[in-house]
């Protein structure tokens, strides 16, 4: 059994607190994405998991064995936990074939060499790269180097898999395809994986939950859907898909709550958004929130201050009431304005305050 509990981590860099109580309890067999921006922190946790760096407090266990205890002095090396990790780059011997750098972490284990080539044979076909054994990485293109990469980390049969942005290195076709191949080698191997990403869509693609990481603290823990239909906060609606931000000021009492813009439009707010009346507050939309067209819910003025074609469809630049807003459209708009309906209810608001955007209702967005 691979379950890992994750208890209260922090790690420090001096003065700086770069992991600050993180804690996760990570299912056999789930695999979970680390999702958030360069320096949030998913790195270094998927280090103090494999045993490359030492964490500063807390506790880390995989079933009954413990990685690390820092109230009782454990720290196993990374060569006694049996994770498997899978670098962003491929990190293979250039002077070895295919076949022997899957070899050698099998000797390393001192396995037996007929058992080597049953291993090699069975882990290359899974990554679908058995005809190339006898290749050296440098006639291989990238997606299959990241293969083999892969495959060498699966053949000693780890008890969890650790993969730090296996995919960045790819062309974004190649990562597409990638994306897929992956997804596929998941269900058929249904082994507990950590997955660090800042790519959302991957994230969002690969998991069976996401935990969305910012400035060193967990923001959200959710499957896909929960983390992109409910944000806990604007950091998360903002860093997951696109949102489009409007802020007034809160306006109206109980259950009737709207926004008011400073051209004079009002826009009504989903109902218990606990808004304070007088104050600014901001809704967050997705662009599929904002409908074009005849229809219901509350009709907005908006200028078009921009278009570009980006196949298939235009994308469209909005200011609606001194707020940008993003959307997408089949055909080219004509003409400087545009009457955009929000349905009633939709969105999500959140208190604006200098710096940040807290939540005050959980609301879909």
């Amino acid at each position: 059994m691979a379950e890992l509990v994750i208890d209260h981590l922090v790690k420090r860099f001096g003065a700086f607190t770069a992991l600050k109580d993180f804690s996760l309890h990570v299912r056999d067999g789930e695999f979970v994405s680390f999702l958030g921006p360069s320096g949030c922190g998913k790195s270094t946790t998927l280090a103090a998991i494999a045993g490359l760096d030492r964490p500063s407090e807390g506790s880390i266990r995989i079933g009954a064995r413990t990685f690390y205890d820092g109230t009782k002095g454990i720290f196993l090396p990374p060569e006694a936990r049996g994770c498997g990790l899978v670098f962003q780059s491929y990190a293979l011997w250039p002077h070895m074939t295919v076949a022997k750098n899957l070899s050698f972490p099998l000797k390393l284990r001192r396995v037996p060499k007929a058992e080597q080539g049953r291993r090699i044979a069975q882990a290359l076909d899974l990554v679908e790269m058995g005809p190339y054994a006898d290749r050296f990485p440098h006639e291989l293109s990238g997606g299959q180097q990241q293969r083999v990469a892969l495959a060498r980390t699966l053949v000693y049969n780890p008890e969890i898999l650790l993969l730090d942005e296996p995919l960045s290195n790819l062309d974004a076709k190649l990562r597409d395809r990638a994306r897929i191949w992956l997804a596929e080698l998941r269900d058929k191997l249904r082994m507990t994986t950590i997955y660090v990403t800042h790519d959302q869509v991957e994230a969002l693609s690969l998991s069976d939950r996401i935990v969305v990481m910012n400035k060193g603290e967990i923001a959200q823990i959710g499957t896909p859907q929960e983390i992109y239909e409910n944000p806990t906060d604007a950091f998360v609606a903002d860093f997951i898909g696109t949102t489009n931000f409007l802020t007034g000021v809160a306006a109206g009492s109980g259950g009737r709550m709207h926004l008011q813009f400073p051209d004079g439009q009002t826009l009504g707010l989903p109902a218990g958004a606990r808004a304070v009346p007088g104050q600014p507050a901001t809704l967050a939309l997705r662009p599929n929130q904002l409908l074009t067209g005849d229809g219901p819910g509350t009709a907005l003025k908006a200028r078009v201050t921009g278009q570009a074609y980006v196949g298939g469809r235009w994308q469209v630049s909005l200011d609606i009431g001194g707020n940008p807003v993003r959307l997408e459209v089949e055909d080219r708009l004509e003409g400087d304005t545009l009457t955009i309906r929000v349905p009633d209810g939709a969105g999500a608001v959140f208190r604006a305050s200098a710096d940040t955007l807290a939540p005050v209702t959980a609301g879909a967005a």
